[in-house]
């Protein structure tokens, strides 16, 4: 259950993670019920970026939105009007994940959280190597990059901000020593 979304949500990448419950009325192929969704792209050009709010929906958030039988109907209506409105994230039985990007090595660190509750999205990502916390940037999304001109080797903790509610949870040693690109580290945390 993703979607894209427009400026407005996408925030240049900073609503990325961010959940929405969403529903569609004035379709005949619609039955009201919510569903709740995860923005995980950009939406660009056309009404993603003229409509104050949009949200390009996947297949399935526009299945589920639909009577018993209509889905095919209700995603073949394409532009349909919805009600929608901000919800925490959650992700029962999940605790933060942090997928290294293949692009990584020893002198650059880039870092994708997933699977976290509350807000999902991030304001502040920091990283802990030798004992000193070290501010992450946007990359791209909501991959967070670190260029530290020196090895990081591992073990370091991530500290999490959450973009609302502006809580912050520290993931402790959560990537090891010899992580690897393209790998995922489970934390012990979530918000």
């Amino acid at each position: 259950m993703i979607a894209a979304g427009g400026i407005s949500l996408w925030k240049s990448g900073r609503g990325c993670g961010a959940c929405y419950q969403v529903s569609c009325t004035a379709n005949p192929a619609c039955s009201g019920r919510p569903v709740t969704v995860v923005i995980t792209d950009q939406c660009p050009g056309g009404p993603c970026d003229s409509d104050p709010v949009h949200f390009d929906l996947s297949g399935a958030a526009f299945g589920a939105m639909a009577k018993p039988g209509q889905a095919d109907a209700l995603r073949n209506a394409g532009s349909i009007h919805i009600q929608y409105a901000r919800v925490p994230c959650s992700y029962p039985g999940f605790r933060i994940t942090f997928k290294v990007d293949s692009g990584s090595n020893p002198f650059f660190f880039a870092v994708l959280p997933e699977f976290v509750d509350g807000d999902g999205e991030i304001s502040a990502v920091d990283l802990q190597h030798g004992g000193s916390w070290s501010p992450m940037q946007i990359s791209f999304g909501a991959v967070w990059k670190l260029n530290s001109g020196t090895p990081l080797p591992g073990p370091f903790s991530i500290r999490l901000t959450s973009g609302v509610s502006r809580k912050t949870v520290v993931a402790t040693n959560v990537i090891p020593v010899g992580w690897r690109p393209g790998a995922t580290y489970t934390s012990n945390v979530n918000f």
